[in-house]
């Protein structure tokens, strides 16, 4: 607990030793209205001295209809009528319900504070064979830093020299150690368990990864979703009304009487439009909600899973189709050649060429390719390279004209082909303008990947779909595998694009559409989705930038878990307002009619608010879904 709401429990609870004490003097003894009046202003001004600093600073302001303007003019009234243990108690239990809102606030800080730990003050450089701390900030890219055990990585980078394992639990929510050594990459925020690490820098300190993930999360509280939105809207209107409401409550039966030559009883009519007024406060819709979808955030980033805003919560809770990547998403990506067949050359001639032609290419294939010839490349046997996107490669290897690619690529060159069986992808090659062979290379899906599809339907999801590059026999079969219910095969970047248009046209109003993929080559797809997941998107900037949910490792369930958050999320905060709603109406009828009275009142105002805050604490807790 920190120090303000030490001091505010403190004051809570003199307050209320204090109220129940003169409640006793006051019932047993015939004590003077006047000293009596002066005992309670002092537990009342202990509890509300700020709330009623706080009107008073809104009424200067402009800003008249809040929450502290409805206690202080209810409480202050209340005393007037001589109802002091009322005008007290609603005080008391008003900072009570305050108390539990900085506390459950305090605890969703603490779990985005955790996250915050991840970006270190300073990283170590050597000078003249001794280590200084430096500030991050100050380092180029290229740098050259040391990272202790027990240190987090303060940049990205790559390891140039020692050995270690590293935790990268703040960044993806698991706790396995992965291995590092030398070329191996790094992220910023991982912390380093045992050995010494050298590591070059290849981001400036404000790109690397820890800072885009802070980035991300400190900003998600600026796009709201709907439902704030109304919240926002229905206070702005609702205050104002409940006000005016009050003061016509008070006056008009009492003038309507009067008029009838009856009593019209002042004090009671005044005393029911006070109590209207403590029921109308809106602080548990006004408080719960926002805190909901607060919680409901951090708890996801703990878990590794970093949702841009509440209103991209909104929309992943509404999910009925989720289309998928196949490569790097449902499958590893680590492509290996299983055969070459049809070589009119020696199959390690045919690799030759074919590592050669692909060595400039970043896809996985092309590292695969090679990784079967297993040889270094020589760089002065390569050129007029040309990257044909969705087809392959085309270049000049040793003097011979090499092409690399798909079937696309041999008919756009003219090039007659053999169309292979086998179970894989396909790469089709032709030197000096002849067919010469194809090399077939396979992929395996991810351990969790089945169930991450189950998990899908098992929440709602309506359907699953596959885009892929791929040939419809490899698709076809891991479609089946993975019991897919729809998938398209042999696509270009611009064929996935219109399959997902044509997905969005088919659905039904309220319902979303989410594209997961790499977030690498997938930046058009993810952002006409309704929401773009990109998954396993550790560093990546492209990723974290297309995406509007970004999952920190690869792994498949974290999808189902961050849908599983989301409609959490959103159940607790359609509980809160229609529970808050609710509760607040049917005391204000009461109210209005005199059937409730001022304790009626406290519990519809501060019982509702500790109730929804606790039930919006729940968003925290995402571990077991």
């Amino acid at each position: 607990m920190r120090r303000k709401q030490k001091k505010a429990l403190i004051r809570i609870l003199i307050a209320a030793v204090l109220m129940v004490v003169l409640g006793l003097v006051s019932h047993f003894t015939n004590i003077n209205e006047y000293v009596l009046f002066a005992l309670y202003m002092v537990p009342y001004l202990v509890v509300g001295y700020d709330v009623l600093w706080k009107a008073v600073k809104g009424i200067g302001r402009g800003q008249v209809f809040d929450e502290n303007f409805l206690m202080a003019i209810a409480t202050v009234g209340a005393i007037v009528l001589q109802e002091y243990t009322e005008g007290v108690a609603v005080m008391l239990f008003y900072q009570v319900g305050e108390l539990f809102q900085s506390i459950a606030v305090g605890k969703s800080r603490k779990n985005i504070a955790e996250l915050m730990d991840i970006r270190p003050d300073y990283a170590n450089v050597e000078e003249d064979g001794k280590l200084v701390q430096v500030d991050p900030d100050t380092l180029e890219p290229g740098s050259v830093i040391v990272v202790e055990p027990g240190e987090r990585i303060p940049i990205d980078g790559v390891v140039i020299e020692g050995e270690s394992s590293l935790n990268n639990s703040a960044l993806t929510g698991e706790s396995l150690p992965v291995d590092v050594g030398p070329d191996s990459p790094v992220n910023s925020g991982g912390i380093n368990l045992s050995g010494v690490l050298k590591v070059r820098t290849t981001k400036a300190f404000g790109e690397s990864t820890a800072s885009k993930i802070l980035e991300l999360v400190e900003n998600a509280g600026s796009r709201k979703a709907k439902a704030e939105n109304f919240i926002t809207k229905f206070a702005k209107y609702y205050t104002p009304a409940v006000v005016f409401s009050a003061v016509l409550l008070a006056v008009l039966p009492p003038v309507v009487r009067l008029a009838m030559s009856a009593d019209p009883l002042w004090t009671q009519w005044i005393y029911r439009a006070f109590t209207f007024l403590v029921i109308s406060c809106p602080c548990a819709i006004v408080v719960s909600v926002p805190l909901s979808f607060f919680g409901g955030i951090g708890g996801a980033s703990n878990a590794g899973i970093l949702i841009k805003g509440s209103n991209y919560m909104e929309t992943l809770a509404n999910i009925k189709t989720v289309v998928f990547d196949k490569t790097g998403t449902l499958t590893r990506g680590n492509f290996a050649v299983t055969g070459v067949h049809h070589s009119e050359l020696e199959n390690e001639e045919l690799l030759r060429l074919a590592a050669h032609a692909e060595s400039h290419s970043p896809h996985p294939i092309a590292k695969s390719i090679l990784a079967a010839y297993g040889k270094d490349i020589e760089p002065s046997l390569v050129s007029d390279v040309k990257d044909i996107s969705g087809h392959g490669v085309t270049a000049t290897v040793d003097g011979h004209a090499v092409a690399a690619g798909n079937s696309r690529l041999m008919t756009s060159l003219g090039i007659p082909f053999v169309d292979c069986h086998s179970i894989g992808t396909i790469v089709h090659m032709a030197v000096d303008g002849a067919y010469a062979g194809h090399i077939v290379i396979s992929d395996e899906l991810k351990e969790h990947a089945k169930e991450a599809i189950n998990g899908l339907n098992a929440a709602g999801v309506k359907k699953t779909v596959m885009l892929t590059g791929d040939n419809e026999a490899t698709a076809r079969q891991i479609a089946n595998d993975l019991s897919v219910n729809e998938v398209h095969a042999g696509l270009l970047p611009a064929d996935k694009v219109t399959i997902v248009e044509r997905l969005l046209s088919e659905q039904k109003k309220n319902e979303t559409l989410a594209f997961v993929g790499d977030g690498m080559n997938d930046a058009p797809v993810l952002s006409r989705a309704d929401l773009g997941i990109a998954m396993g998107a550790l560093g990546s900037d492209a990723a974290i930038e297309a995406a509007d949910v970004v999952l920190m490792d690869d792994d498949p369930l974290k999808i189902t878990k961050a849908v599983r958050i989301a409609r959490k999320c959103m159940r607790i905060v359609k509980t809160n307002i229609w529970f808050a709603i609710g509760v607040k109406f049917a005391c204000l009828i009461l109210g209005a009619f005199g059937i409730a009275n001022m304790w009626i009142a406290i519990f519809a105002d501060v019982g509702v608010m500790v109730l929804c805050v606790l039930n919006a604490i729940r968003c925290l807790f995402v571990k077991n879904l």
